[in-house]
């Protein structure tokens, strides 16, 4: 292979590569410790860092190389995009869902419940009148779902999503057999001592 190649072709695209899949990894660690997912954010700090020494590595043995440059500032870029698309994917974590509709506000509730989500609600006042505000703990996954049960109930209801990093209910971990349940309270109880 000729030096050419190597230096202007094969070299850049590695380091694209290698930033890409190190800033990827660098998104989801952070996604991952808001989540206070420690030991997962732990091992992907190391991946990350060890990933960005060989690439400055390189970088520092070829400063003359100004596609080194543009594939650093590159991989970086699309690796940030990339991390927020795997994170999205993954769907960590649970999530608080806020309703207020003027109306049909018990139909929502009957709706959500009967799909077996937990709704709390709550008679406020609008800027128009009277508002029903429901409120629905979910788990991040869930939350296509639970919008689709409001399309169809009610079109035009206001809604706002926000991250939940704690909960204090260990049945939002309860699976749908014994063992799960089980699993969940195990979980729970560490938790617990953990926060101590």
């Amino acid at each position: 292979m000729p030096n050419w190649a190597f230096d202007y072709l094969i070299l850049p695209l590695g380091i694209y590569l290698a930033r890409m899949t190190d800033v990827s990894i660098g998104t989801v660690r952070i996604i991952l410790i808001s989540r206070e997912r420690k030991v997962l954010a732990a091992l992907l700090g190391f991946v990350e860092v060890l990933l960005w020494l060989i690439v400055i590595t390189q970088i520092m043995r070829n400063l003359s190389n100004v596609f080194c440059y543009i594939a650093y500032a590159g991989g970086f870029a699309t690796g940030t995009f990339l991390g927020m698309v795997v994170e999205e994917k993954l769907a960590l974590g649970h999530s608080l869902i806020r309703i207020i509709v003027p109306e049909k506000g018990e139909e929502i509730v009957q709706n959500l419940t009967q799909a077996g989500y937990r709704t709390t609600t709550l008679e406020a006042q609008g800027a128009r009148g009277p508002v029903k505000v429901i409120l629905s703990l979910l788990r991040r996954k869930d939350i296509p779902i639970v919008l689709g049960i409001l399309k169809n109930t009610a079109p035009g209801a206001f809604y706002t999503i926000e991250n939940a990093r704690k909960t204090s209910d260990p049945e939002l971990w309860k699976t749908s057999g014994q063992e799960g349940e089980s699993f969940a309270r195990i979980l729970w109880r560490r938790q617990s001592r953990i926060r101590k």
